[in-house]
């Protein structure tokens, strides 16, 4: 059957595999590890990542709150954690296209306490020490495929791509199947919209108790500005424009250290008008005269756009399956009024780690007799394991302020004021809806006239991709799939004048036409950042994002 071992593939067994090496995936090793050690016991655990290294696919505003990482490694401070720009100040602003007014800061974006960090430098130091307590990682191994028992029913592990295949489908001189992991327990770590979370959502039925997620598409640039533009430690958030307001989204201005501003712009991707450019909206944003004097005679130096989960509790799937948990931002802990979840993506991963020790010992000896003994271990304990920590308060608390902007920016932010003062405890639980679903037809929205790039404050998105260091190679098939061929143009373009040719934040997708007038729709998936937003906002729902071969995609630095 499809997804069970290949008699081609090298194999290793582990008691746990790991997919993917962000703060959740590296939380979840580092709290095994630890447990054992205190335990006596020993559990060997594996983790793999699809970026070049650990880091590289890493991107974040990022404000940093610490609840978890002092659970997780109290002492971090002294082991050298890349934590030391705390943030000294707060600001929020609503927009119009020449003002900006200051309101009062919302409690839950308070962030005395909270630090200003690159997430991509704590991923390699979160790594470090789980590599320092017997975990084993390997980036560049990008996991492409769930492997199944004969039944089918229960998740064996994962197996990576194979490599070195022709565009045409068929093996190259240098093909190499890929490796198989074979694991008592796969804990899917991916990110947001997991391209095998996804598969195991649609096989498991795992959303058949919950809403469907919702996402926002977060577009980021560094800029190091002049000295006396600078406010290290300081945060502004601001809504309003460039966006209408029926389009939920916002920025976040982060002064890091060394002269350097972590600039970005977030845009639900439940927005309904086909001609939107969440890029082109980001960069728009930068000209306004409350932003564009602190970014005079400052250059840009790094790129980088990822979707992020915005659907809270509502939208959780069902966590735990035979062989297999979900968790970190695959799952969907992200906490939005906060504008953080990082900190919450470590505390599932923890959670998740107690949960499979637990399980492991329930099973006696032969909880502890290696990855050859084959017995799994029950981890169906582990949503109510969270159900008992503050993850899942702060969930419960801010699972309606996100739902409540369905409705344009008025109603959300009273509404959202509303919560936040009590309003929360109401038993009333707001629904989410699918992204995809909510564009209007092209005929019936106004077409937005984006300015031309200066290269100097705004940018193209070509420039900008050559920021990521993207890198794919050109003899593998596209891993951008399209289950029907016909559609961009059969479809989206008369419908919704091709939407994927603005929302995709790297010009990856390109409508064409030729001398005849004839039309084409065109991959440049070599230019893909692995931002997920094709997936998630086709509104045919006909692009499937798989993994490329392993470390390709973007490298980010300092993200």
């Amino acid at each position: 059957m499809a997804n069970s071992v290949r008699a081609d593939r090298e194999n290793m067994g582990y008691d746990v595999v790991i997919v993917g090496a962000g703060p959740s995936g590296l939380s979840c090793a580092i709290r095994l590890k630890q447990i054992a050690a205190e335990k006596g016991k020993d559990l060997s655990v594996c983790v793999v990542e699809k970026g070049s290294e650990v880091g590289a696919h890493l991107l974040s505003g990022a404000v940093f709150e610490t609840r978890a990482l002092d659970e997780l490694i109290p002492d971090w401070k002294d082991k050298g954690a890349p934590i030391d720009t705390p943030v000294t100040s707060d600001s929020f602003l609503f927009m119009s296209a020449k003002k900006a007014l200051r309101l009062p800061t919302p409690p839950t974006m308070n962030n005395h306490g909270n630090y200003i960090i690159s997430l991509g430098a704590l991923g390699k130091w979160l790594a470090a020490q789980a590599e320092a307590l017997g975990v084993e990682i390997y980036a560049g191994f990008a996991a492409a495929e769930v492997l199944y028992a004969p039944d089918g029913q229960t998740v064996l592990g994962i197996a990576t791509g194979d490599m070195g295949v022709n565009k045409d489908g068929s093996q190259g001189a240098l093909f190499t199947a890929g490796v198989e992991l074979h694991a008592r327990l796969t804990v899917f770590a991916e990110g947001c919209h997991g391209s095998l979370t996804k598969s195991l959502i649609q096989k498991f039925d795992l959303r058949k108790n919950s809403d469907p997620q919702t996402y926002g598409l977060g577009i980021k640039e560094i800029w190091e500005i002049k000295p006396e533009h600078h406010k290290k430690g300081h945060c502004s958030h601001s809504i309003g424009w460039p966006l209408d307001t029926a389009t939920y989204g916002g920025s976040w201005i982060y002064h890091m250290d060394n002269n350097l501003v972590s600039i970005g712009f977030v845009i639900g991707l439940d927005y309904q008008n086909p001609h939107l450019s969440p890029f082109n909206e980001m960069q728009r944003f930068k000209t306004h005269p409350a932003i564009a004097p602190m970014l005079e005679g400052g250059r840009r130096v790094a790129y980088g756009a990822r979707a992020l989960v915005e659907g809270g509790l509502q939208s959780l799937p069902t966590l735990s399956f035979a062989g297999g948990m979900l968790i970190g931002d695959t799952a969907g802990f992200l906490n939005v009024p906060k504008i953080k979840g990082n900190h919450t993506a470590m505390k599932s991963g923890m959670v998740a780690a107690e949960t499979a020790f637990a399980a492991f010992e329930a099973l006696g000896e032969a909880g502890f007799a290696g990855a050859e003994s084959g017995a799994q271990p029950d981890v169906s304990a582990y949503r109510a394991n969270l159900e008992k920590t503050w993850l899942w308060k702060e969930l419960y608390k801010a699972r309606n302020i996100r739902a409540g902007f369905h409705r344009g920016l008025w109603c959300g932010l009273v509404h959202a004021a509303f919560q936040t003062l009590g309003g929360w405890r109401l038993p009333y639980t707001l629904k989410n809806h699918a992204d995809h679903a909510q564009l209007t037809k092209a005929k019936d929205a106004p077409v937005i006239d984006y300015p031309k790039p200066d290269g100097v404050l705004t940018f193209d998105r070509l420039s900008s991709v050559f920021l990521t260091g993207t890198n794919h190679a050109e003899d593998q098939p596209s891993h951008l799939k399209l289950a029907d061929a016909s559609i961009p143009i059969g479809q989206n373009l008369p419908n919704y004048d091709e939407p994927a040719q603005r929302y995709c934040p790297a010009a990856v997708y390109e409508v064409l036409t030729n001398k005849d007038g004839e039309k084409t729709f065109q991959i440049n998936a070599q230019n893909c950042i692995h931002c997920k937003t094709c997936d998630i906002k086709d509104p045919a729902q006909n692009i499937n994002w798989v993994v490329p071969q392993g470390g390709e995609g973007p490298n980010y630095a300092g993200m």
